[in-house]
């Protein structure tokens, strides 16, 4: 478990979405420092507080100079995502699959090898990994994200064992659908970003292991473990329905 106020904590992808509002309401529960990374520190919103940190997550010198800038860190949160928009099999572009597994697995990865060490010498601390529903349940409309956030969600599990005898707590956020650029492409009801950042946090002081971060998280679980055959079914309509609007 740790204390959000008085943590220092470092957000990847802190220049937007969900990103910014975990930077935003760190700040507002007492947070001592936020370092904001982004791979454009300009883009980082300025207030007290926040330290802008270059950071592509995708290139290992950034990754190391990060984890040296900032060796106060106690609470990391890895947010830094991509969603390429596109399907897996049937691909018009068939890099976008790996380039979605590097920022959102192995950037994560990358993430937590360099900065275990940090949070080893600040007494553990924690790291939280915001992930999606898509990686708790298969998205077939979702491309390879939805396969690149299921191996971050047993990259958190395992990352616990790892270092559970160094104190590291590890949180996996299970993310629906949120009013952000990323999920301009899905319809019906968002949540808004600071509420799952609030959520999020109260997961991580909870020291929680996978956590729901909203309704349509928790839902969608729900779906899956009523009825798993339905569920895809229900998922292979939204991928078909995707097809007709793009004429794909």
């Amino acid at each position: 478990m740790i204390r959000i106020e008085g943590v220092t904590a470092l957000v990847t992808g802190g220049n937007r979405g969900i990103g910014r509002a975990f930077v935003e309401e760190l700040l507002a529960q007492g947070a001592a420092r936020v370092y904001a990374a982004a791979r454009n520190p300009g883009d980082i919103a300025p207030g007290p507080g926040v330290v802008p940190v270059r950071l592509d997550v995708t290139d290992p010198a950034q990754v190391r100079e990060a984890a040296a800038a900032c060796p106060d860190v106690s609470l990391l949160i890895n947010n830094a995502g991509l969603f390429a928009g596109e399907r897996l099999v049937k691909a018009e572009d068939p890099d976008a699959a790996r380039a979605e597994m590097e920022v959102n697995y192995f950037g994560v990865l990358a993430m937590t090898r360099e900065f275990a060490p940090v949070l080893a010498a600040n007494k553990g601390g924690a790291i939280a990994n915001v992930l999606s529903v898509a990686g708790m349940v298969p998205a077939p409309f979702m491309g390879g994200y939805s396969p690149s956030k299921a191996a971050a969600l047993w990259l958190s599990t395992i990352t616990r064992a790892e270092l559970e005898p160094q104190g590291t707590a590890v949180t996996a956020l299970i993310v629906g659908s949120v009013d952000t650029r990323m999920a301009s492409h899905v319809d019906g009801e968002k949540e808004d970003p600071r509420d799952v950042a609030r959520a999020g946090l109260k997961a991580v002081a909870r020291g929680e292991h996978v956590a729901d971060t909203d309704w349509m998280a928790v839902d969608a679980r729900a779906r899956m473990s009523r009825d798993p055959a339905a569920y895809e079914r229900q998922l292979a309509k939204l991928l078909h329905v995707s097809n007709l609007r793009t004429g794909r």
